[in-house]
């Protein structure tokens, strides 16, 4: 497989950030947010998670490429982020069991995270190893900062905390907030990744759908 004109060094790291947010602008691995949203301990742990499955899956399916059978390809490319993903799964559990559990299915379901097989079909497949290994990280850190920013608006306002640190002391502990319920209920995760999206197309013009026809006054 030859490679495609190269991207610059700037493009595949900065703009999945913002510009091409994987989660806000393509609409990618928002299922996340229904789960691991509700504390910011567990959403950086999956954030840091997703990058690293994704920054070096690209970089091995990147460094395979030329080897691989195109009627193989996703075969291989699976493979390649389930031995990835074995491994970050078994690292929690050695070094941090109790979050392991929180997060409990979701890392393994990593592997069916759109982000990561997109980048290694979209990106890994076309262009060299290094440019790949950057792209998986650019694409993992905005997975990770869409994350982060719902967790700290359900943490605090959930919980009353973020990082597990007292942010507002609430009635339960003696203090004057009363936590929104809500927040922390699962499907709230959904509701603010979608306000995000809706922000993003908002601010961003040439997100905005246009009309395919456009009906003037003189065709009736």
């Amino acid at each position: 497989m030859s490679d495609a004109k190269s991207p610059t060094w700037k493009e595949v790291l900065i703009d999945p950030l913002i510009a091409n947010n994987p989660v806000m602008v393509q609409i990618l691995g928002i299922c996340s947010s229904l789960a691991v949203t509700s504390s910011m301990k567990t959403a950086f742990v999956m954030g840091i998670s997703v990058t690293f499955v994704c920054a070096f899956s690209n970089l091995f399916v990147s460094l395979i490429r030329n080897y691989i059978p195109s009627s193989v390809r996703i075969i291989a490319q699976m493979a390649v982020i389930a031995s990835l993903v074995i491994v970050v799964d078994q690292v929690l559990r050695a070094f941090a069991y109790d979050l392991s559990k929180q997060l409990s299915v979701y890392v393994g379901l990593i592997i069916t995270n759109c982000i990561v097989m997109g980048r290694t079909e979209g990106f890994a497949l076309k262009f060299p190893p290094k440019l790949s290994f950057v792209d998986g990280i650019g694409n993992g850190l905005g997975y990770a900062l869409v994350l982060c920013i719902i967790a700290t608006i359900r943490e605090i306002f959930g919980s009353g905390s973020w990082f597990g640190l007292t942010i507002f002391e609430t009635v339960n502990n003696g203090g004057w907030y009363v936590p929104c319920g809500l927040l922390v209920m699962p499907p709230c995760g959904f509701f603010l990744v979608g306000l995000l999206i809706w922000l993003v197309k908002v601010f961003r013009k040439d997100l905005q759908e246009q009309p395919e026809y456009e009906t003037h006054r003189e065709d009736y």
